[in-house]
C-alpha cells in the first residue's frame, strides 16, 4: 500500500542515500551549468572583441545614400528575491543602411545618435569605422557631389 523508501525512489530513507532521481540531477546539473557558463562567457568575449575591432578600425568617409533605418530592442528581466519584485530593462540598437556609389549596400550600427537626424533617401558623406556609422554630413540641396 505505501511505497518503501528504500526502494530507490525519491529519497533513500535513513542511511539509504539519495535515490536515482537525485543522483541524476546531481550528475546533470553541473554539466548544464557549465554549458550555460561557457555560452555566457563566449558571448561576452565575442562582444568585447568586436567592440575592440571596431574601435581600432580606420575611419573611412564615402559618398552614400541612406537606404533604410531600423531598430532592434533587446529585453532582459531581473528577479530580486530578497526584495520580492521583478524588474526588467531594455536596450534599443539603431541601424542605418547605406548604399555606396558602386551599388554596394551595408548596414551599420549607429553609435553617435545619428538615427533621428537622417532620413531614408538622404545623400551625403558618411564616416564609418568598422561596423559603426560615426558621422553623416548631408549633401546641401543644389550642390552635387564632387563639385
Amino acid at each position: 500500500m505505501f511505497s518503501d523508501p528504500m526502494d530507490g525512489g525519491f529519497g533513500g530513507g535513513f542511511g539509504g542515500g539519495p535515490g536515482p532521481v537525485f543522483e541524476f540531477m546531481f550528475n546533470v546539473f553541473p554539466i548544464i551549468f557549465g554549458i550555460v557558463f561557457v555560452f555566457i562567457l563566449y558571448t561576452i568575449i565575442r562582444s568585447a572583441v568586436q567592440h575592440a575591432k571596431n574601435a581600432r578600425a580606420p575611419r573611412e568617409s564615402s559618398y552614400v545614400r541612406i537606404i533604410s533605418k531600423r531598430t532592434e530592442v533587446t529585453r532582459s528581466s531581473h528577479n530580486h528575491h530578497d526584495h520580492h519584485h521583478n524588474s526588467s530593462s531594455s536596450r534599443t540598437y539603431y541601424y542605418i543602411t547605406l548604399e555606396f556609389d558602386n551599388g554596394e549596400r551595408k548596414e551599420y550600427l549607429d553609435v553617435k545618435k545619428l538615427y533621428g537626424l537622417v532620413t531614408e533617401g538622404d545623400t551625403g558623406y558618411a564616416a564609418v569605422q568598422g561596423d559603426w556609422i560615426v558621422d553623416f554630413e548631408r549633401e546641401q540641396p543644389g550642390r552635387q557631389a564632387g563639385l
